[in-house]
């Protein structure tokens, strides 16, 4: 059955970010739309005016770093967030991504980063992606012990 541009607008609206069963019943219809569903999420970033949205959209993409470039391209654009949450979870998205074409953007975000937590995950994702393992933005010390795993 195919979803209705309605149905699915209603939808990444409850993507709210605060954390509802309504926002995970949305999320896990959305992601019915599979490949398609970054694209959505990109549109739906940049017109949110709160940061829970945003980070929302960043977060409901990470499972299609690897995959789709607007999800890539999602994460590069939420560095520049005004919200440190938006720019954490961007990190994590990258650092997902292993992509090596973010690694500018993720330098330039170390070296101009105004807080500390914001470089410190900046950093985390270049060794994630320089290392090709993503585990080690969640492991920063490289100890095996810690996984990032998403569904």
């Amino acid at each position: 059955m195919k979803m209705l541009e309605s149905d699915i607008n209603d939808l990444l609206d409850k993507l709210d970010g605060l954390g509802s069963d309504q926002e995970f019943y949305a999320a896990r219809e959305l992601g019915k739309l599979g490949d398609k569903l970054p694209t959505l999420l990109l549109k739906k970033y940049q017109t949110s005016r709160k940061w829970q949205a945003r980070c929302s959209c960043v977060f409901h993409s990470i499972r299609f770093a690897r995959v789709v470039d607007e999800a890539v391209q999602l994460g590069v654009q939420a560095l520049s967030d005004k919200s440190k949450v938006v720019r954490y979870r961007a990190c994590m998205l990258l650092a997902c991504s292993l992509n090596a074409n973010a690694l500018s953007a993720l330098k330039e975000l170390e070296a101009n980063a105004t807080d500390t937590e914001t470089r410190a995950n900046a950093h985390a994702a270049i060794d994630a992606i320089e290392h090709q393992n993503s585990n080690y933005f969640v492991d920063r010390t490289h100890s095996g012990k810690v996984k990032l795993e998403f569904d």
